[in-house]
């Protein structure tokens, strides 16, 4: 009887070892599949939304999957998430890599691994004009954003009288300013001013001097993969030598007067 517990035991312990190894080989699946699931947004300009012409999604996000694809000799599918849904979407190995507009904080951390920092932005609003100049004006009011989004915390921390509104996307959030139902939507400045672009009475509405939070973007990797991690870590650290990640933000920015103010060093 204790020769069979015992040999259960090892069977048991082998198929979890051996399991454990799988998890950390997406790299080598990737490679084998010929194929790079990525996650990523598809109604956030200009970091991952669709085309008009083409009816492909494009953006800041998908050009350094691509970049990173291409250096992996893999193709590039992409599946669209939302806040919510990405990192589950990994963590159930329906994607391989997300890059999402993600912001890397230590909660995260503990459930999926981050690339090097590949975008930094800080957390601001859209207003009506002059409607907001301090924090103050937003004290009791009612603030879209995001479910899923490190802005819900962020924006409950900032102002803990006012009502937070957490819609699918930011889109949807943007529309609920426009009919009257929040008085102003949060995010990253970088994604605000993406969906303020396209906001068909965009004059109406400025996004104030007022930031709440720095916002670091990381790629986001199962817990452990190593491979991959190091793989994308490599690859984006030679982006930003070779200027191919300066390129890729001055084409998907430049068009807003972004300069960008930071560049892509490894964590410490």
């Amino acid at each position: 009887m204790k020769k069979l517990a015992m040999l259960f035991m090892i069977m048991v312990l082998a198929a979890f070892t051996s399991k454990a190894a799988l998890a950390g080989d997406t790299l080598a699946d990737a490679k084998k599949k010929g194929v790079l699931v990525v996650g990523c947004k598809d109604s956030l300009p200009p970091f991952g939304y669709i085309d008009e012409k083409t009816r492909k999604i494009v953006g800041y996000d998908i050009d350094f999957v691509n970049a990173i694809a291409k250096k992996m000799g893999v193709k590039v599918e992409l599946k669209p998430v939302t806040s919510a849904s990405r990192m589950p979407q990994l963590q159930e190995g329906h994607i391989d890599i997300i890059a999402a507009t993600m912001t890397k904080n230590a909660e995260r951390a503990k459930v999926i691994d981050f690339s090097h920092t590949y975008f930094f932005t800080g957390q601001k609003f859209i207003t009506k004009k002059g409607s907001v100049k301090s924090l103050k004006d937003l004290e009791g009011k009612r603030i879209g954003t995001a479910k899923g989004s490190t802005s819900e915390q962020n924006a409950k921390k900032a102002i803990p009288t006012a009502t937070i509104l957490s819609f699918d996307d930011y889109p949807q959030a943007l529309l609920a300013l426009e009919q009257g139902k929040v008085q102003a939507v949060t995010t990253d400045e970088s994604i605000l001013i993406g969906i303020l672009d396209k906001a068909p009475d965009k004059s109406k509405y400025e996004i104030p001097n007022i930031q709440i939070s720095d916002e670091p973007y990381g790629l986001g990797m199962r817990k452990g993969d190593k491979n991959l991690v190091d793989f994308v870590n490599k690859t984006i650290l030679d982006m930003e030598k070779s200027g191919e990640a300066a390129k890729i933000f001055n084409k998907w920015f430049s068009q807003y007067n972004l300069h960008r103010s930071f560049k892509i060093t490894a964590d410490k």
